[in-house]
């Protein structure tokens, strides 16, 4: 099987997903999800012409020639309601948040006047009707969609849900993802140390990579390279929305999971993706496993992502790959890592044919950013991805890049995703 560009391969796994059920959660607990139904203003807000400052309510025709004495009439404060109309000649002491008094139709600041006596003063400066007022329904009008369904919920969006009373919402399901790694030369986290063998990083890193995305992953173990052994594994993991393997995916004569995932029904779409570090990446799908849920036996897909055993490789397929799509799993739009232009400091040499991607660090001078190698790129040298701030994308067709060249670094901050990608294969 050909070895896919990046862009294909995503494009197969999207093609097989399908974004997940819905749940409902409490407000507090809501923070990162996704909204599955649209939200409804439940009144105009505000819900009535409001005052954007202290200051006084005036008829704004009564200062067509200034300075001019108005007669204070009465005070109204946030909370309160008027009492009295806004006559010719006449206005009232109002604060930020109160409603504007029947009659008047502009603010005047309290800046802009000066006192004469306890119910007069003088205005200074001319204004426009409708001056410093805060029109009933300008937030929101009654009825209206203020929250569209697949809207991810921020700190921004829970305060409108709280302003429309929501406190328990519809949101699509995270899925539920199991890990496992494999390989008869792992050493599990609470073994002895054994020189020869290789600690169990890649359940561990992934499982953070995962629990970033708002996901708790389950930690199926190390299946050893034994065909039975990782088949009562796989099958286990298959029972989960997404099954994410680390090693043994590549085609010496002890990569069990390639004929054992086959033989268990998985449908592979590809093996192999054009990149460095992670060409060794596969995908397939399950489809109509049974499973259960709150309504009762359901039928779904399982999908599973074979990433490579090098500690490095499997976190950046993460990235380009299993984020993305438990991303649209979970009803988000933006799939991708914010990306950003930088200044590199210094040169790098590549063999062209596949898209490499550099960890770097990142500066930031008055001219933008500047990114620099975090030192080997071996991709069994996981301390290159912990000292990370970004992956510097090389294109494919790249035979290396001056120092000073402007480059494209996928953040790795964990926050911020974006439409699309801007990397150039």
């Amino acid at each position: 099987m050909e070895h896919l560009k990046i862009s294909e391969a995503q494009r197969v796994i999207f093609e097989s997903l399908t974004t997940l059920d819905s749940e409902s959660v409490l407000l507090e607990h809501s923070l990162g999800r996704v909204l599955a139904d649209d939200i409804r203003a439940n009144r105009d807000l505000p819900p009535y012409d409001v005052s954007a400052m202290d200051g006084y309510a005036v008829r704004s025709a009564d200062l067509a020639q200034v300075p001019v004495t108005l007669e204070v009439i009465e005070d109204i404060k946030a909370g309160d309601m008027p009492g009295k109309i806004v006559q010719p000649g006449q206005c009232a002491r109002i604060m930020t948040g109160a409603p504007v008094p029947q009659g008047a139709d502009a603010v005047m600041r309290v800046e802009d006047t000066q006192e004469i006596s306890t119910n007069l003063i003088q205005v200074i400066t001319t204004i426009k009707d409708g001056h410093d007022v805060r029109p009933q329904g300008e937030n929101m009008r009654n009825g209206d969609v203020v929250l569209s369904a697949g809207t991810e919920i921020t700190p921004g969006v829970i305060g409108i849900l709280a302003t429309v009373k929501i406190t328990q919402m519809q949101v699509y399901r995270r899925p539920r993802v199991a890990i496992l790694s494999t390989g008869n030369e792992l050493e599990a986290i609470n073994d002895p140390v054994d020189m020869n063998k290789i600690p169990d990083s890649n359940s561990y890193a992934l499982m953070a990579q995962v629990q970033a995305l708002g996901i708790t992953p389950a930690l199926l173990g190390i299946a050893r390279d034994d065909p039975a052994e990782l088949e009562r594994y796989l099958k286990l993991g298959l029972e989960y929305d997404v099954l994410l393997v680390s090693g043994g995916t590549s085609v010496g004569v002890h990569d069990y999971v390639r004929p054992t995932i086959e033989k268990l029904g998985v449908a592979m779409k590809f093996w192999r993706v054009a990149m460095k570090p992670g060409h060794p990446l596969a995908f397939g799908v399950l489809h109509g496993t049974s499973g259960a849920s709150e309504k009762g036996a359901t039928q779904r897909d399982a999908v599973v992502f074979g990433l490579p055993g090098n500690p490095v490789s499997s976190m950046v397929c993460f990235e380009e790959f299993v984020a993305p799509a438990l991303r649209r799993m979970m009803g988000h739009t933006r799939l991708f890592r914010r990306t950003v232009s930088a200044r590199l400091a210094h040169p790098l040499k590549m063999r062209p044919g596949r898209t490499e991607f550099v960890r770097v660090q990142l500066t930031h001078d008055d001219t933008g950013y500047i990114a620099s190698s975090t030192g080997t790129q071996s991709s069994g040298v996981l301390l290159s991805m912990a000292r990370a701030d970004g992956l510097l994308v090389m294109p494919s067709d790249s035979t290396g890049l001056a120092a000073g060249a402007q480059v494209t670094v996928q953040l790795l901050d964990g926050t911020v995703y974006q439409d699309g990608t801007n990397i150039r294969e």
